[in-house]
């Protein structure tokens, strides 16, 4: 059988939740859910059945809210729940946990096995092993674009499944001691305080947080929680209020652009690599040159020459060192698998070898091999002197790499803690804002 187009697949009762989101910005949750639905109802009625199928499988959604003002994770939400508001008898779902925390992954989980037990064949597509050996019952290893190998998951270890996917036994992470507390502090928010841009957005509340030359420190939170309005306040893409809310090497820059802070030695890392962090119609080394025409870089000189055979000697260094896979020596940045986008992405500024680097969710969407290169870098980065920023929802990783955790919750900012001494029941907590009792930090206000 051939099926056509995506409404044919519809049809015959095949739902698909993409990594990559099918949705309108501009329309709001209920509209784009109506899209997908051959005979949606009333809008009314459609909303209801929206609010009613979020909250009865914990993916809680606003029907009236605008996508475009939603957060990665939000966004999610909604392609699973568009997904089940088809009733289809079999789903495919690719890294649907990339963006969801540990508590909404395992939600998601409850809601699969729920669906298996009535009926629905559910095909994962993910790379976190841990879960596939949790949920699934059957397991393909691609490598390649080829089959490896098939198992029985929940009879191997995450170790083995690993090894099968990346060919060869997968590297530990070397992570030295981080430098000591009186180390400079890079990077400094002081008292950052931002209204909501948008009624569905999150305000920033007196949120402070110092980042110190050699140390990466992780924020940790539920999607929508004020992550994006965080980055968005430390990147220049909102300035802040006051100068000082924001200073980099003691430089005052809360109200200065996205230019004048890579000027300042700051490097930037989108969540969503495709349009945020980079143009998908154009060439790698094109997009090399848009985030590097301001500075040292030699690939735009004076009189606004490019030389683009700088900017493509970059974009094959960056291949080279985070093992980007492409089908040309300088593709377009929608020819790129999203594993392979976030690894060139994230690789692109870490080239930079930047004195301050804001990322958000790292690794997400990427193979076990590639995470491990891509926190081995973020470990180099900041154990070189640089001060790292790492906003993830994925909390192995932030206490996998993360010298200290701060956690956000409806725009404010916890203390930092030291990694090593803070469990996931406290980091637990503390996204849903509560103020530890036993010996926790209260949120910093």
């Amino acid at each position: 059988m051939v099926i056509a187009d995506p409404a044919a697949a519809r049809r015959l009762g095949i739902g698909m939740v993409f990594q990559h989101f099918s949705l309108f910005d501009a329309l709001s949750v209920a509209e784009n859910i109506s899209l997908a639905l051959a005979e949606p109802p009333p809008m009314s009625k459609l909303k209801s059945r929206v609010a009613e199928v979020s909250a009865e499988y914990g993916l809680p959604l606003n029907p009236d809210s605008v996508v475009a003002d939603l957060s990665v994770g939000e966004r999610q939400r909604v392609e699973i729940v568009r997904c089940l508001l088809q009733e289809p008898e079999l789903i495919i779902m690719d890294e649907p946990t990339s963006v969801l925390t540990p508590q909404e992954a395992d939600d998601l989980f409850v809601t699969l096995k729920r669906l298996a037990g009535e009926g629905v064949s559910v095909l994962y597509i993910s790379h976190r092993l841990e879960e596939v050996r949790a949920i699934c019952h059957h397991a393909t290893i691609l490598r390649h674009g080829k089959v490896v190998a098939e198992c029985d998951p929940q009879r191997e270890t995450a170790g083995r499944l690993a090894s099968l996917m990346v060919g060869a036994e997968l590297r530990e992470l070397q992570a030295p001691p981080p430098v000591g507390e009186g180390a400079n502090v890079r990077l400094s928010i002081r008292n950052l305080s931002m209204p909501r841009p948008t009624p569905f957005a999150v305000a920033l509340d007196d949120v402070s947080l110092d980042v110190r030359a050699g140390e990466i420190v992780g924020v940790a939170g539920i999607a929508g929680n004020g992550q994006d309005e965080m980055f968005a306040a430390l990147s220049g893409e909102r300035p802040a209020e006051r100068a000082d809310a924001v200073t980099i090497d003691g430089q005052p820059c809360g109200r200065r652009g996205v230019t004048s802070r890579r000027r300042m030695g700051a490097a930037i890392v989108p969540e969503e690599r495709l349009g945020h962090g980079a143009v998908p119609r154009m060439h790698l080394s094109s997009n090399v040159v848009l985030t590097r025409h301001s500075t040292r870089d030699g690939i735009v000189r004076a009189g606004g020459v490019v030389f683009n055979r700088v900017a493509k000697a970059v974009t094959a260094r960056v291949s080279e060192a985070f093992d980007v896979r492409k089908g040309s020596p300088d593709p377009e940045a929608t020819a790129l698998s999203g594993g392979n986008l976030q690894k060139f992405v994230v690789g692109r500024e870490i080239d930079r070898r930047p004195g301050v680097l804001i990322v958000s969710q790292p690794t997400w969407g990427v193979d076990a091999g590639a995470a491990t290169t891509i926190r081995q870098a973020l470990v180099d980065l900041a154990r070189s002197g640089s001060a790292v920023l790492m906003i993830s929802q994925d909390l192995d990783e932030i206490l996998e790499i993360s010298d200290r955790v701060a956690v956000i919750s409806h725009g404010r900012l916890s203390a930092p803690r030291e990694t090593a001494h803070i469990t996931r029941e406290e980091i637990g907590l503390l996204m849903g804002g509560a103020h530890a009792s036993d010996g926790g930090q209260p949120l910093a206000h």
